[in-house]
C-alpha cells in the first residue's frame, strides 16, 4: 500500500476557496488577492470533478443570469457547484488513490450523490442478504438489474421489497433464472442475459455462494461448494465477456478465507473438486475463494487491454447471513459474533465501492478488503499455481458442457498436451 496523504494536508489554507468553471474545471481563489491558479495551494496538485451533476440535482438559472443549483429532493438551493464535494486529485498513476472509506461505511454512504441511472448490472445470489443491499442500493440510485438466482419466487419477492424500501422503478428490476450447481443453466442463463442486455453490461457482480454445507454432487457431478462458489461463476464470466465493454466492472466476492485454502493433491488427481473422503466443509469454502480470487487476477490480464476491470473482494468479517444456516454449529457461533459483525449494509458497501467508485476507472486485478485494495495470499500470486487453477477450471468444464466459448481460453491454458508438468505443483 503507497503512503497517503494526510487529510489536513488536502485542506485550502486561509483565504483560498474552490470553485468550478461552466464546463467543470476546478480552480482555486485567493480571496485576499484575487489569485486564481489550477492546482492546490498546498499539494500543488490539479483536481477534478465529475462531468455529471451529483444524483438528485438539477441546474437552472436565476433572474440575473447567475447558474443555480437544485436538489430536487428537498429543494434547497445552492450557486456552489455541487459536484465540489465529489472533486478528486488527478490521478498520476491507475493506482494513486486515496482510502475514502472503512470497515463502518454503508454501501449507502458510498452511493451518496452518484448517479447510475442508464447502468446496467447482474447480480448472483441476490434473494438475501449482502446480495440483496447491493442490489437495493444500486437500484436506489437509478440502476437497471438483472437479479440472477435460482429460486423466482423469492427473487421476485425481493423485488416488490426493493421497489417498497427505495422507490426504484420496477420496470429496472428483472429476474432471471440461474441455478449454479448446473452448469447447463449457467449456458442457458448467459443466453438470456445477452438477449435482455444486448448491448452492454456496466457490472456484473459474482455474489453467489454456500458454505459449509454436507458433501454433495452437483448433476454434473462435481463437489457442490467448488461448482457454485467457482466453476459456474467462471464460465458465466466467460460466456457474458461479449456484453462487457470499457468501463465494464466484473466482481467476484471472495473472502478472507482464501488465505487457507489448502490444495493438497488436487493438482495430482487433475481435478479441483473434491471427492467425499477428502471433504471438508471449511476447506472447500476456502478453496472456492482462492479460485475466486485467482480467477480475477487471470480475467484482469485477459481483459485489460479491452478496458474491463475485474477485481475480488472480502466483503466482511463474520457477516450474519443465509450462509450460516448450513450447520447448527455455524449458527451458533454466529450467535454469539454477531454483536460484532459488520450489517449488511456495511457487507455490501466494499462490493458497491469497487463497482461504482469513480477513483477506481481503470483499476483492475486487485483484491479489496473494507473498501480498500491489499494484498492477496501467497497463493493467488503464485503464476504457476493460479495458471494451473485456471486451466484445470477450463477443462473441468469442457468434459461436461463442450468448449462453445471457451476456445480461446482452453487454445491459450489448455494445449491438447498439458497436465501439472511443474514438479513442484505436484505436492502443492
Amino acid at each position: 500500500m503507497h503512503n497517503l496523504d494526510s487529510d489536513s494536508e488536502d485542506e485550502l489554507p486561509p483565504g483560498w476557496e474552490e470553485k468550478s468553471t461552466e464546463d467543470g474545471s476546478v480552480y482555486f481563489v485567493n480571496t485576499c488577492t484575487s489569485k486564481t491558479q489550477w492546482t492546490h495551494p498546498r499539494t500543488g496538485r490539479k483536481k477534478v470533478i465529475p462531468k455529471e451533476l451529483p444524483f438528485g440535482w438539477s441546474k437552472t438559472v436565476d433572474e440575473e443570469g447567475k447558474t443555480l443549483y437544485v436538489q430536487q429532493e428537498t429543494g434547497h438551493k445552492t450557486y456552489v457547484d455541487p459536484r465540489l464535494a465529489f472533486a478528486k486529485e488527478e490521478k498520476k498513476h491507475v493506482h494513486d488513490f486515496r482510502q475514502r472509506f472503512d470497515a463502518s461505511s454503508t454501501a449507502f454512504q458510498i452511493l451518496h450523490g452518484v448517479d447510475l441511472s442508464g447502468k446496467y448490472a447482474m447480480i448472483t445470489g441476490c434473494n438475501t442478504g449482502i446480495g440483496y443491499e447491493t442490489a437495493k442500493s444500486l437500484a436506489r440510485h437509478g440502476c437497471k438489474i438483472l437479479l440472477a438466482n435460482r429460486n423466482m419466487e423469492a427473487t421476485q419477492t425481493a423485488i416488490e421489497n426493493i421497489v417498497k424500501e427505495t422507490n426504484a422503478a420496477e420496470e429496472n428490476l428483472k429476474a432471471i433464472q440461474l441455478d449454479l450447481s448446473s452448469l447447463q443453466s449457467v449456458k442457458k442463463c448467459a443466453i438470456m442475459v445477452k438477449t435482455l442486455f444486448s448491448d452492454h453490461l456496466d457490472m456484473l457482480i459474482l455474489n453467489a455462494g454456500v458454505f459449509g454445507i454436507p458433501f454433495t454432487d452437483t448433476e454434473d457431478n462435481y463437489e457442490t461448494t467448488f461448482q457454485v462458489n467457482h466453476l459456474s461463476h467462471l464460465y458465466l464470466a466467460i460466456l457474458l465477456e461479449p456484453l462487457l465493454k470499457k468501463g465494464s466492472k466484473v466482481i467476484f466476492v471472495s473472502s478472507e478465507s482464501h488465505r487457507f485454502a489448502s490444495l493438497k493433491n488436487l493438482f495430482a488427481q487433475q481435478s479441483l473438486s473434491m471427492s467425499k473422503d477428502q471433504y471438508s466443509a471449511m476447506m472447500a469454502y476456502n478453496n472456492s475463494k482462492l479460485f475466486n480470487v485467482i480467477t480475477a487476477k487471470i480475467l484482469s490480464e485477459e481483459w485489460k487491454s479491452k478496458g474491463i476491470c475485474v477485481n475480488s473482494l472480502h466483503p466482511g468479517n463474520m457477516v450474519y447471513t443465509n450462509l450460516s444456516k448450513s450447520w447448527w454449529l455455524y449458527r451458533l457461533a454466529f450467535m454469539f459474533v454477531r454483536p460484532f459483525t459488520k450489517s449488511w449494509q456495511q457487507a455490501a458497501a466494499t462490493t458497491v465501492y469497487v463497482a461504482t467508485a469513480a477513483e477506481l476507472e481503470g483499476v483492475t486485478g486487485l483484491y479489496f478488503n473494507n473498501c480498500f485494495y491489499c494484498e492477496e495470499s501467497a497463493l493467488c500470486r503464485d503464476k504457476d499455481i493460479a495458471n494451473e487453477v485456471f486451466a484445470l477450471s477450463l477443462r473441468m468444464i469442457e468434459q461436461r458442457v463442450g468448449s462453445d466459448g471457451l476456445q480461446k481460453y482452453l487454445h491459450k491454458y489448455c494445449p491438447p498436451s498439458s497436465s501439472v508438468q511443474n514438479a513442484r505443483l505436484q505436492n502443492v
